[in-house]
């Protein structure tokens, strides 16, 4: 049995996170920016479909990428030396997270729902949340958004509508990340595209213990200024 959450009811610990589903801990509450933030200072992080209430998740293990040691592979570090496109931070947050919410590979069904872009886009708006943009063609090609505290990044999703796209912006974010001192992204469950960058799974104790370091080094507030033009005419 999970719990409940009523109005400003805390999260319960860990500990009561089930095994099956991994990491169910607990339903109800809202997507308020409070909300949003006390449940990623403990490595909680909501999802659920349209019409179920909203589920919330801390699984063990947790997939987790070191952003001083990402690991590139050799074909897409080519692409990324020679493909014209350029990389923006924070310029399409919403767009960004319309095309994470497209539907993919045949599937209309989407856990982005229009109250998650919502309460995402109030964590934008106060410097929490932030997207990196792949531009080809002066188009949106493709991109991700999260959520940062601290030196502490928690990925959500990405998307690409041209191949590689995603994948180049999130190499110069996951950079860029590692040139300011942050120390771990979560990637939240394992994937293989994920664990081909250096991404591996710890136990979900030292997770949270690593995260509640990091969120108390200083915030670095949205908007987040970066641009690289890269073999293609610099965007208007």
């Amino acid at each position: 049995m999970i719990a409940w959450l009523e109005g400003s009811a805390p999260f319960p610990p860990m500990s009561h996170a089930l095994a099956e589903p991994n990491g169910l801990l607990a339903a109800g509450g809202d997507l308020s920016p409070g909300r949003l933030l006390a449940a990623y200072r403990l490595g909680i992080f909501p999802w659920y479909m349209p019409g179920e209430p909203i589920l919330w998740w801390s699984p063990n293990p947790r997939m987790v990428l070191e952003p001083a040691t990402i690991h590139v592979p050799r074909s897409l570090a080519k692409v990324i030396r020679h493909r014209p496109y350029t990389v923006t931070f924070d310029t399409a947050f919403t767009h960004v997270m319309r095309g994470c919410a497209s539907p993919r590979d045949g599937d209309p069904a989407t856990w982005i729902s229009d109250d998650i872009i919502a309460g995402y886009t109030r964590l934008h708006l106060l410097g929490y949340a932030h997207s990196a943009e792949c531009w080809i063609d002066g188009k949106l090609a493709g991109g991700l958004y999260g959520v940062a505290i601290g030196k502490m990044f928690y990925g959500e999703s990405m998307f690409a509508l041209q191949p590689d796209a995603s994948k180049i912006a999130f190499v110069h974010l996951v950079q860029w990340l590692a040139g300011q001192g942050f120390g771990l992204i979560d990637c939240q469950m394992h994937t293989a595209h994920l664990a081909r960058f250096g991404a591996s799974e710890i136990p979900r104790d030292d997770f949270t213990a690593r995260l509640q370091t990091l969120i108390t080094e200083p915030d670095q507030p949205g908007p987040w200024i970066y641009r690289k033009d890269n073999g293609q005419e610099p965007l208007a």
